[in-house]
């Protein structure tokens, strides 16, 4: 696995920690790691990866 530093409101890692706290994810990467999964699997394979500005979990 590779080491990746990234920037994110606070507002969301305050979120994400939520999810942590309640059992949802095991520690914070788990939970970056499963968002990035879900980005990744948006499509089912049949159509075109979409533009940036047409993704919906690329809002801030």
């Amino acid at each position: 696995m590779e080491r990746v530093t990234l920037r994110i409101p606070k507002q969301q890692i305050d979120e994400v920690e939520e999810m942590v706290e309640t059992g949802q994810f095991p520690n914070r990467s788990e939970a970056i790691r499963s968002a990035v999964r879900e980005m990744l699997n948006e499509t089912d394979g049949t159509e075109p990866r979409r533009r940036n500005n047409d993704r919906s979990w690329a809002k801030v």
